[in-house]
């Protein structure tokens, strides 16, 4: 089968297809046919040998695609649901998964879109809800046109918000989220981010983090963590500002508020198909993955960076 590797580290240049034996499901685990895998920025941090990741690496994320054989022990699935997820090993043909880690996914969602919703979604409203978003307040999101961002812009005006600001990069990617349902678009030099805001969920890190999203806050306003990009934030200016800084897991709400995920997921995918939540994506076919990383790091990506699998 077709599998996307790297076989020393670099940028996307040194991303390829290589033809590997179809993986085996071991005890517990679920084989999976791919629909579709999404690009993250995880993918640059591998490429460029953080954290020395063995080689040839490959990498994984999010996906979603049909179960063709379970591992033994596996009585949670059948051959032939279709799902979605997170997996170790999601650029190729066919994968390894786990229960724990899918979930079901509707058979009348087209497959970028479900992977919009399964992986980016699910992280975008968990965030709203651990911020405690209310209608009627004011929202700002950083990293705004991305695969969670842009997510966050539609379902905080879905939800009732009365201004959505969108903090990004490039004066470029203004359209894409005032068509998403972006009320202001501001960059990160921008002297002046407008109002302060009830709630910011901020997914950019660095010194976004400590020198704009704090800011952007009113006394006694709240600031979701989302993403582990790094950034420090100064005790005092908390203090200072009356916030509340919460920091958001995927991992800790799975493991200790299941019902809360459980719920998320429903809702998402209500919206999803009364065609009130639109993921955008720029999908590439698998033996195009170095375009699509490279798209990722230009930061010229709107929405979504999914491999498409044929």
């Amino acid at each position: 089968m077709r599998k996307v590797r790297f076989h020393q580290y670099g940028g996307a240049e040194v991303l390829q297809v290589d033809e590997v034996a179809e993986p085996q499901p071991g005890p517990g685990e679920v084989l999976v046919r791919t629909e579709a895998a999404g690009v993250s920025l995880m993918l640059l941090k591998m490429l460029a040998g953080v954290g020395e990741p063995a080689l040839p690496g490959s990498p994984g994320g999010g996906f979603v695609g049909r179960i063709t054989a379970l591992g033994d022990g596996v009585t949670e699935y059948q051959v032939g649901d279709r799902v979605g997820g997170i997996a170790a090993e999601v650029y190729a043909e066919q994968l390894l998964a786990v229960p724990a880690l899918i979930s079901p996914v509707p058979e009348e969602a087209a497959a970028a879109d479900a992977l919009g919703v399964v992986h980016g979604g699910l992280v975008a409203l968990a965030a709203l809800r651990v911020g405690g978003f209310a209608a009627g307040e004011s929202v700002l999101v950083t990293n705004a046109a991305g695969g969670v961002g842009h997510l966050i812009v539609q379902l905080a005006k879905e939800l009732g918000a009365t201004r959505v600001v969108a903090a990004v990069s490039s004066p470029a990617k203004a359209d894409f989220l005032r068509s998403v349902g972006a009320d202001e678009v501001v960059c990160y030099p921008d002297a002046d981010w407008g109002a302060p805001v009830d709630l910011v969920l901020e997914g950019a890190g660095g010194e976004v983090l400590p020198n704009r999203a704090l800011g952007a806050l009113r006394p006694f306003g709240r600031l979701v963590t989302l993403a582990g990009y790094g950034g420090t934030l100064d005790a005092g200016a908390v203090l200072g500002a009356c916030a509340s800084v919460i920091g958001m897991s995927m991992g800790q709400l799975s493991r200790h508020r299941p019902e809360v995920i459980a719920d998320v997921r429903a809702e998402l995918w209500r919206l999803l198909a009364a065609g009130r939540l639109r993921p955008a994506s720029a999908v590439f076919p698998l033996e195009r993955a170095g375009e699509a990383a490279a798209l990722l790091e230009s930061r010229g990506a709107l929405g979504k960076v999914v491999l498409e699998v044929r």
